[in-house]
């Protein structure tokens, strides 16, 4: 088996729960939030900065590694972990969300996806068949059944096809993924419908992937949305398998998903962010590289444990942004990380102790939006 799943405690007062994810790059500690490293790396950091964080797990795209530097390039160099010296678990996905977003560029039919390159305009179909191929020489330790990604809002006769197709997808995936020191799991589809979201679960569940994504989520709809599908759809989920929801990673969505027994979440919200001149603070997101911030001489947030916090104030920081100097974004991106993992730690902390409700209570009521 590629990777284990314990669950090695349950909240008392919520859905949370503590794992231990065994892969044959390392352990992972469950509730994780996994840093997207779309390019085979994550914006502005190096492999032992992300270590230093005590990053457990990053993800990396495959749509876009297919298409540079391609799969057959990473294979080569030994996979791609040797490829971007990243010695921790990764876990890839299928490809699926990008396609989806490039709706312009691309064709769905029950054989792949024909796509035109964001890069070049060159045309490209990814079939299951394909994403197993391409993932497989990438060598990630987890990777993702190909799936179609309904947006929202979208009718539910539209919301069905989706979901069905991604059913004979993943079995189809299922059928072509051969290597056996990387797992493979299926991605829950079904749009905002309640019942769509049981039944894709259902049909997955009979195939036994050894974990399971939720897709199609915070693709535009209401977080209170996003909530009630999952307080609908977790349970029915396997105890024993690790839940992953896909594209989620402001703190308030992390902890609300924890509360609901989700064991991992992505997203390139907090470096995307940090590339913006935006710093998350336990009070909301601070927009660094604005003008009140010119002589403030004071941390990104006091207390914070990070590099950039213990080195730099927001003065200067901020001059950095507005001069294009590149450390910048560097600085902006640690604190971001650092915010998220710390926060991560405290809930896996907070669920060991069977105090999650009260820690989410005091967390939420004072993280709000912009400041």
């Amino acid at each position: 088996m590629a990777v284990r799943f314990t669950v090695t405690h349950e909240c008392k007062g919520s859905r949370a729960r503590l794992g231990r994810l065994e892969t044959p790059h390392g352990v992972v500690e469950t509730p994780v939030f996994m840093p997207v490293g779309t390019q085979a790396t994550v914006k502005t950091m190096t492999p032992h900065e992300l270590e230093e964080l005590d990053v457990e797990i990053i993800l990396s795209n495959t749509y876009h590694l297919y298409l540079r530097p391609g799969s057959d390039v990473v294979a080569q160099a030994g996979g791609l972990h040797e490829f971007m010296g990243w010695r921790r678990p990764i876990l890839t996905d299928s490809g699926g969300f990008q396609v989806f977003s490039l709706s312009p560029l691309r064709t769905i039919s029950e054989e792949g996806v024909e796509f035109r390159s964001h890069l070049d305009g060159s045309k490209h179909f990814i079939s299951p068949e394909k994403s197993m191929e391409i993932q497989m020489e990438l060598g990630a330790d987890i990777i993702m059944a190909f799936d179609e990604c309904a947006p929202y809002p979208a009718d539910r006769s539209y919301v069905r096809e989706s979901k069905d197709l991604t059913t004979r997808w993943a079995k189809r995936c299922q059928a072509a993924h051969t290597r056996k020191d990387q797992a493979l799991f299926g991605i829950i589809q079904g749009g905002t419908y309640k019942d769509l979201r049981r039944e894709s679960a259902l049909e997955l569940l009979e195939l036994d992937f050894p974990g399971y994504g939720i897709g199609g989520l915070s693709v535009g709809e209401p977080k209170e949305l996003m909530y009630e599908v999952l307080d609908d759809l977790v349970p029915i989920l396997p105890r024993e398998k690790p839940r992953y929801l896909m594209g989620v990673g402001s703190p308030d969505c992390l902890v609300e998903g924890v509360l609901r027994g989700v064991d991992m979440f992505d997203c390139v919200w907090p470096t995307r962010l940090a590339r913006h001149g935006m710093v998350i603070t336990r009070r909301g997101n601070l927009p660094i590289r604005n003008l009140p911030y010119a002589r403030d001489f004071t941390p990104i947030e006091e207390g914070c444990q990070c590099y950039t916090c213990r080195n730099f104030s927001r003065a200067y920081i901020r001059h950095l942004i507005k001069a294009n100097e590149v450390l910048g974004i560097r600085l902006t991106t640690i604190h971001n990380l650092h915010f998220l993992t710390r926060l991560m730690q405290e809930i896996r902390a907070a669920i060991a102790e069977d105090s999650l409700p009260e820690f989410a209570r005091e967390f939420l009521s004072g993280f709000g939006g912009e400041k």
